[in-house]
């Protein structure tokens, strides 16, 4: 069967992460949505995305076909219930169209002449940006089962301080020493070539995925998620990293999340609860004005290729876009615009051609070329976002 997963209604409210990628490529517990599907399916799978997305995420359309909403994290009832599906059928979970079966020949697609399957059990779904933290734990526990089941941790070495030994899994390659970890509240995932330096203290659920890294006496506090080639250091708390981004230093960073390739300097700072312990607020693109979010701790989300100065201090709540640079004393404002340079004396527009001289410098020493593909897509959301920025 060839599958395939849609952005779906959430797109737009995943914002800034879904300006550069499908729903299908975050990062939520250990694996993106797509790793994960592709995982319980034993298939790959394809995406529609936006148009302007699609030379990098292309779609391949099969005499048949089933398409999946990939804001739905699967498990293994979903699962069954899709492998299951034929010509005419969708699975409904009250108004949201979860999966469904079409054949390349039908142009449009009328559900009220599907078959409508009911899921009644829980299962996560990722519809807000906050979800990608808040959901985290419950989605790095059901990676760390699908990932380690039947399987035999590495041997963790001696010199390591170990509380829960059992819910902590080695992968090949891992590498730590004197370190302090306490996996009796939620388990501790350590990716294959991933380091810990010594003097660090991790708290699970933690994933370090493959060949990141836990800067000297890092004091992290699960659910955390350090995605691949990532850096972190100073403390830590609740929050993902897509991939490639670095906070490397001292400084404190909680229920956030951070896109790829973004770099936080030396002692920054960003606050997730307000003064007044009210409910905080984030920028929402669908109205353009800042929207509830019904929690009381809410950090930084940080969309792809955006780096802040050393120092830099973020306001509870604070939104930033797509490649920003951000430097200055005192807190910038709350939104952020993709391509914005400044701080809190003001923003002034980041032009590409700079930030495509930063990002190829970047990504070559990881041995990543920036693509022209890539290029427009960074374009297409310089243009998309202009509106947003007031030089």
């Amino acid at each position: 069967m060839n599958y395939i997963l849609f952005d779906g209604p959430s797109r737009n409210n995943l914002l800034p992460f879904t300006f550069t990628r499908p729903v299908a490529d975050i990062r939520v517990g250990i694996l993106t949505i797509r790793e994960k599907w592709e995982t319980f399916l034993g298939y790959t799978t394809t995406t529609v995305t936006e148009e302007y997305l699609s030379d990098k995420y292309p779609m391949v359309e099969m005499d048949e076909n089933v398409m999946i909403n990939a804001s739905y994290l699967p498990n293994n009832e979903l699962v069954e219930m899709i492998k299951n599906l034929t010509e005419n059928q969708a699975i409904f979970k009250g108004e949201d169209v979860i999966a469904f079966f079409t054949k390349d020949a039908q142009e449009d697609i009328d559900f009220a002449a599907f078959e409508a399957i009911e899921f009644n059990e829980d299962v996560i779904k990722i519809e807000h940006t906050w979800d990608i933290f808040s959901k985290n734990g419950m989605a790095l526990e059901e990676d760390y089962e699908l990932l380690t089941r039947g399987r035999v941790s590495q041997p963790i070495p001696s010199s390591n301080n170990v509380i829960a030994a059992q819910n902590i899994f080695l992968e090949e390659g891992s590498k730590l020493e004197f370190t302090t970890l306490n996996a009796s509240s939620g388990p501790i995932y350590i990716g294959k070539d991933a380091e810990i330096m010594e003097g660090s203290i991790i708290r699970g659920p933690f994933a370090l995925c493959e060949h990141a890294t836990v800067k000297l006496g890092a004091k992290i506090y699960g659910p955390t998620t350090v995605g691949p080639h990532s850096k972190v250091g100073g403390e830590v708390n609740n929050s993902v990293l897509f991939g490639y981004s670095n906070k490397g230093h001292d400084g404190f960073l909680g229920n956030s999340v951070l896109g790829e390739w973004c770099n936080l300097g030396a002692d920054t700072n960003n606050s997730n609860l307000k003064n007044n312990y009210a409910e905080v607020r984030l920028w929402d693109y669908n109205t353009e004005s800042f929207a509830r979010t019904g929690l009381q701790f809410c950090g930084l989300m940080m969309g792809d290729h955006s780096k802040c100065g050393i120092n830099t201090m973020f306001n509870t709540g604070t939104v930033v876009g797509v490649s920003a640079n951000i430097f200055g004393s005192g807190f910038p404002r709350n939104f952020v615009p993709s391509f914005s340079w400044g701080g809190n004396g003001g923003f002034t527009t980041y032009l590409t051609k700079k930030a495509f001289e930063v990002a190829e410098v970047v990504m070559s020493r990881r041995q990543i070329e920036l693509t022209d593909v890539d290029k427009a897509i960074l374009e297409h959301v310089f243009e998309e976002t202009k509106k947003y920025r007031r030089d």
